[in-house]
């Protein structure tokens, strides 16, 4: 046990007090203008209560034209600023490291809630059209000028979304990614916007600010040794302070057949990483998942169903190593005890199995 909660050092920034880091989780229960509600507060005050090394907000837009689900935190106008500061006051006086997830949904912005959605390249599909070098070098920059607002509200970092076939995945997708200019074509090209976005915020952010990149491997057009070469770059330059590999299951093989006989994360784990450090998400319910991730060479482990479910996952694994959450479905008074609010009660209950009524 002792390797979860030893505390985790990174090459800048404050240290974690252990190996859990809560994932980034869609709950739409923000202000339809993006502004923080006391619902998110209180969600995500209480699993920094609960023993989280890192306490990490879920994905906040970085223009309006990038939301992409209703109730939505909004980190693209200082409007956002004062809600934003006093969640990274509560974190930070809970304990944990804070930061602020970075997103833009790109063709997967709903038109109802964006009119015509953007993207890498014109998106017949999904009916996005495709943005100009200059509102590629715009996206770029309000990244950034997001990185530099969560600094001034008090968090500790900030994580760029480079998953999840959203707009940063987008342009690593040689299938949705069709450009001719120096953000399409060679993989170089394709990453060249999350490369110039990280160091942007490096150059812009004070030299203890901690930047995290999440990356996933498959689907939304990715091809998994695509992703390890860019993981690779990423770990080499050192402008990160950790990789977080969302999965999906981090026990699973790769899903192209040419790379099968190893697990997914095994093509992570093995790359060298310098001082950056390396965390996979993906159906880490039990405390011996947790310890079989940092088994398999990772540095931390990403929290996510298991947050939902119990606020105080990491104490409870400390204090039982054999912990193992709550069989499905649960009810919404189990969330509400929780500290979900009722909007991320309502989100929860179009997954399949997860959310009984309080009469079953």
């Amino acid at each position: 046990m002792s390797d979860l909660f030893e505390p985790l050092s990174l090459a800048r920034g404050p240290a974690w007090r252990n190996r859990f880091m809560l994932a980034p989780l869609t709950n739409q229960q923000s202000h339809a203008d993006g502004r923080l509600s006391d619902d998110e507060q209180r969600w995500l005050t209480k699993r920094a209560a609960g023993g989280f090394g890192l306490t990490m907000t879920a994905a906040a837009h970085v223009q309006p034209g990038g939301q992409g689900f209703p109730g939505q935190l909004g980190i693209f106008d200082d409007a956002q600023a004062p809600g934003l500061t006093r969640l990274a006051a509560a974190i930070r006086a809970e304990g944990s490291v804070s930061s602020v997830q970075l997103h833009h949904a790109g063709n997967r912005s709903p038109a109802e809630l964006v009119g015509t959605p953007v993207c890498p390249s014109d998106d017949p599909d999904t009916g996005a059209r495709g943005l100009s070098l200059t509102e590629v070098e715009r996206l770029r920059d309000d990244f950034i000028a997001a990185a530099r607002r969560a600094e001034a509200a008090g968090f500790d970092g900030v994580e760029v979304h480079g998953a999840h076939g959203y707009i940063l995945a987008q342009f690593l997708s040689a299938d949705i990614n069709r450009r001719t200019d120096r953000y399409g074509g060679t993989l170089e090209n394709r990453a060249r916007l999350i490369v110039e976005i990280v160091d942007g915020i490096r150059a812009a952010c004070r030299h203890d600010f901690q930047i995290g990149l999440r990356l996933s491997p498959e689907r939304f057009g990715l091809k998994l040794m695509e992703i390890r070469e860019v993981a690779a770059a990423f770990l080499r330059a050192g402008a990160i302070d950790y990789l977080d590999m969302s999965l999906w299951d981090v026990a699973k093989e790769p899903v192209e057949s040419e790379h099968q006989g190893r697990p997914l994360l095994d093509y992570f784990t093995d790359l060298p990483r310098g001082g950056v450090r390396l965390g996979a998400a993906g159906k880490i319910m039990s405390g011996a998942d947790a310890r079989a991730v940092i088994a398999a060479g990772c540095d931390f482990a990403v929290i996510g169903r298991a947050a939902i479910l119990r606020h105080d996952f990491p104490a409870r694994v400390r204090a039982d190593p054999d912990f193992t959450s709550p069989a499905l479905p649960v009810t919404a008074r189990h969330l509400a005890d929780e500290g979900l609010g009722a909007a991320f009660i309502g989100y929860m209950s179009g997954w399949p199995g997860f959310v009984a009524s309080d009469a079953a």
